[in-house]
């Protein structure tokens, strides 16, 4: 009789803890291309790689950044502003990892000077680099770390006002 209510036990609370598990797999934004880490540990290099959201839009029910900008005009709205006039912003972020990445990319683009298609080239495809490294290439002058701590906080700002 003991060991069935130890066992019913541990399995209450283990059903009790896995919503709590899964949002912690998924960061603030409920699973949809939020940080987990944020984005500096996504886009800044040495953080990414242990993260569950750096492979978030290959995942089977996730939606990749351009879908979620499709989503969502109050950010998509905020990130056009500060990317060059004409340009197609779910186009500019296909091909991030995560919508962290991407908006910590628009901000590092908008603050440096650096030209946003630049430091995409850089960011994504089969020899992809961290943000860091990204402007470290292409601003050697740049304070890295505080660039990407930067961006990382303008982003973290920007989805939380958005609601991602």
């Amino acid at each position: 009789m003991r060991r069935l209510a130890i066992l019913v036990s541990a399995l209450s609370v283990a059903l009790c803890l896995s919503p709590i598990r899964t949002r912690a797999q998924h960061g603030p934004g409920g699973g949809h291309g939020g940080f987990g880490h944020g984005p500096a540990g996504m886009a800044g290099g040495e953080h990414a790689r242990g993260s569950a959201h750096q492979h978030s839009s290959r995942m089977e029910g996730r939606k990749t950044p351009d879908q979620l900008l499709a989503q969502n005009s109050k950010l998509s709205s905020k990130l056009q502003d500060l990317l060059p006039a004409g340009t197609n912003l779910q186009e500019a972020a296909a091909g991030f990892k995560n919508l962290g990445q991407f908006v910590a990319a628009v901000h590092v683009s908008h603050n440096l000077g650096i030209p946003f298609d630049q430091l995409k080239a850089r960011m994504t495809g089969p020899h992809a680099e961290s943000l860091g490294k990204a402007i470290h290439a292409l601003k050697p002058d740049a304070d890295v770390k505080s660039e990407v701590g930067k961006a990382k906080r303008e982003a973290d700002s920007d989805l939380k006002e958005a609601g991602s």
